[in-house]
């Protein structure tokens, strides 16, 4: 690495610093991966991740520990529907191979060597009883034992610690009002108890770069709707299958975003959370309130919501029919069937470059980040068209756009088509943003 390329990346990762800060995430990590040779940097990246402020949850897996123990001790483990089987004389071994674990990671999150990255990190590790589970029972005439499923999170203990700056780690074990032990599918704890806090994000660790495709290229995002539509179809099979559901179950019930990353890739982690692209799968909820292309459909909310602004002359008035010939260059922020944002995107593909146009969000809604969104889905779009250049043109609200990276430019400087119909009257000042 030149001496200054650490610069670049450092500046530009400071939206994502910052949008993390105070945020919940939780962490899933499979007992493979502890036993991987970059595992210690997964550690590292938790302990950078700390220093900068995200709340850190981490549930972790046991499975290859719990068989090393098994086969120890001679004893046979059996498998149905992608759980362990329990039986009472197996459980002592399994909490043991649990314990050794859980200290083996209080351990290495309590490092603090000189001229390591967890040098003075002075990370505290909590954990305790805030998983509450019940038995799986008998299904299909095989009777699980002592293998569980998460009845209830604590999610106010787990709260009061994460205020207090601590990491709280989750074992894949529950315990029951009766007083007895539980073996939890770690992937089912990491669901739940990002669900039960509302977490921010959901992070999956996998051996592959993510989900894949037949062909082994990576899938970058799916909606909650078109992964079931995946596992029903049968093409995500295997442990692959548990991740994925447990991911859409978080985001079901209110997680934002669900990540599946590899835990064999250096960096994976801090890739996805502080990159642009990210380094695996990203799985989002069907929510209510979404960004979309607009349809013929949404001319009426358009209209509605974009005529005051007309009228105050933030933006330029727009006849019905006009709309309804440019409806394709317009995407919406839609809520439970509303339109709350609009916003346009118009090429001039022999410049590679793009206007942002009647960029407009309901007052009601203008302090819960839709701009951003609007905007995001704008840039992807053209980006996605070859834009090299963004620009857009106001009166009123030039200050919310150089906070976005847009920087003043002159009317000389517009494309040709849009210089001739340049409404000097209006007198809009021009800023730009290169893509």
């Amino acid at each position: 690495m030149k001496s200054n390329e650490w610069l670049h990346g450092f500046r530009h990762s400071s939206p994502y610093i910052n949008a993390h800060r105070g945020r919940t995430v939780v962490l899933t990590i499979p007992g493979d991966a502890i036993e991987h040779s970059n595992f210690i940097n997964i550690i590292h990246d938790i302990a950078l991740l700390s220093s900068l402020g995200v709340r850190l949850i981490v549930a972790f897996g046991a499975r290859p520990q719990i068989q090393a123990r098994l086969d120890n001790a001679g004893a046979e483990s059996r498998f149905d529907r992608g759980l362990r089987i329990t039986p009472e004389q197996h459980l002592p071994m399994v909490m043991e191979a649990i314990g050794g674990l859980r200290a083996y990671l209080e351990s290495q999150l309590s490092m603090g060597l000189v001229n390591s990255p967890m040098h003075n990190a002075r990370i505290r590790v909590s954990s305790g009883n805030f998983v509450t589970a019940r038995p799986v029972g008998v299904l299909d005439g095989v009777d699980f034992g002592y293998t569980g499923r998460v009845r209830r999170i604590d999610a106010s203990g787990i709260e009061k610690l994460l205020e207090l700056g601590h990491i709280v780690i989750l074992p894949p074990m529950g315990y029951s009002p009766t007083g007895d032990t539980f073996n939890l599918s770690y992937e089912d704890v990491g669901s739940q108890v990002a669900a039960a806090v509302q977490a921010e994000k959901l992070m999956v660790f996998i051996d592959d770069q993510g989900l894949l495709e037949e062909d082994g290229t990576l899938i970058r995002e799916l909606s909650v709707r078109q992964a079931s539509e995946r596992l029903a179809a049968g093409t995500v099979t295997g442990h692959d299958a548990d991740l994925l559901k447990a991911a859409c179950d978080a985001c079901v019930k209110g997680v934002r975003r669900a990540h599946i990353i590899s835990y064999e890739e250096d960096g994976a982690l801090l890739g996805e959370l502080f990159t642009l692209d990210g380094s695996g799968t990203l799985v989002s909820g069907d929510n209510y309130e979404k960004i979309r292309q607009a349809r013929v459909e949404d001319l009426g909310g358009i209209l509605e919501l974009i005529q005051p602004l007309e009228e105050q002359g933030i933006l330029v008035r727009r006849s019905r029919e006009m709309l309804e010939t440019e409806i394709d260059r317009f995407v919406v922020a839609e809520r439970d069937g509303t339109i709350v944002g609009c916003a346009a995107l118009y090429p001039y593909p022999e410049e590679n470059a793009g206007e942002l146009s009647c960029f407009a969000v309901d007052p009601s809604y203008r302090r819960a980040g839709r701009g951003d969104e609007l905007l995001a889905m704008i840039e992807k779009l053209a980006r996605g068209q070859g834009i090299q250049n963004l620009f857009v043109l106001t009166t009123q609200t030039e200050h919310w756009f150089r906070e976005r990276g847009f920087l003043p430019s002159s009317v000389q400087s517009l494309p040709g088509p849009k210089l001739a119909s340049y409404n000097s009257q209006r007198n809009s000042k021009v800023f730009c943003k290169p893509l």
